[in-house]
């Protein structure tokens, strides 16, 4: 006698037993799935392997001693890449301390070495890019940042600070409902202080069609070529001190 596989009747249709446990693996698979994906986020920020480039930096200052009381950048690779900052802005004491591919919790450990000890009467932020690339939540993105204010407010308390929107990368657009999000918690939280601003180039690095403008970026669609800065220069200059 051939054993057939049990039916289970609801309504009107009808299912195997069988079928019926694969349901339920997959609903508990669905289930733990946002807990799987907390468990495998990435490392967390690791300030010590940007020591070489902190390094170079005291190193220069040694020798050339940037003057007190400028305009600093900092952040990841868009501005450190962002070589033509001095000219971009003549007569503008502006210094470019962005470093690495950096994340906002390793810029704020180096801030008294890179941002405070210059006592900036205004800093520039961009980062933020890599940290969502990281797996870190818009939420997280937001309070990382409130952490790096208070982190140059706590030695230089008069430092006005904005911050750059991250921008609406090509290489990352999978992740641009986060990009939107975190910009959207940053540009809001900006107004609860006058010291701080928001400036975005978001939009002005937009098409007609609501895509990145393909022909700002570099091949790698992450970094920008010099149209990509002449953007950031019009859109950034208004808001310098």
């Amino acid at each position: 006698m051939v054993d057939r596989p049990s039916i289970v009747t609801a309504g009107d249709s009808r299912y195997s037993v069988g079928m019926l446990r694969l349901i339920a693996v997959a609903l508990v698979l669905l289930v733990l799935a946002p807990a799987q994906s907390r468990t495998q986020e990435t490392a967390p920020a690791d300030p010590a392997r940007w020591e070489e480039e902190i390094r170079a930096f005291e190193t220069h200052d040694r020798s050339v001693a940037p003057p007190q009381g400028g305009i600093v950048f900092t952040g990841s690779s868009s501005i450190r890449l962002w070589t033509s900052l001095a000219a971009d802005f003549p007569g503008m004491p502006v210094l470019n301390r962005g470093f690495g591919g950096s994340r906002l919790q390793e810029v704020t450990a180096h801030v008294r070495r890179v941002v405070t000890p210059y006592k900036p009467r205004q800093v520039i932020v961009y980062c933020g890019g890599n940290d969502i690339n990281a797996g870190r939540s818009a939420a997280d993105v937001l309070a990382d940042y409130q952490a790096l204010v208070s982190a140059i407010r706590a030695d230089t308390p008069a430092t006005r600070v904005a911050y750059i929107s991250i921008a609406p990368n090509p290489a990352r657009w999978a992740q641009i409902a986060t990009v939107k999000a975190a910009n959207a918690a940053i540009r809001t939280w900006t107004t609860t202080d006058p010291r701080l601003g928001y400036i975005d180039v978001y939009a002005a690095m937009l098409g007609p069609d609501g895509q990145p403008k393909p022909d700002i970026f570099v091949e790698d669609g992450l970094h920008m070529n010099p149209k990509g800065y002449a953007i950031w220069r019009a859109v950034v200059g208004p808001h310098l001190r």
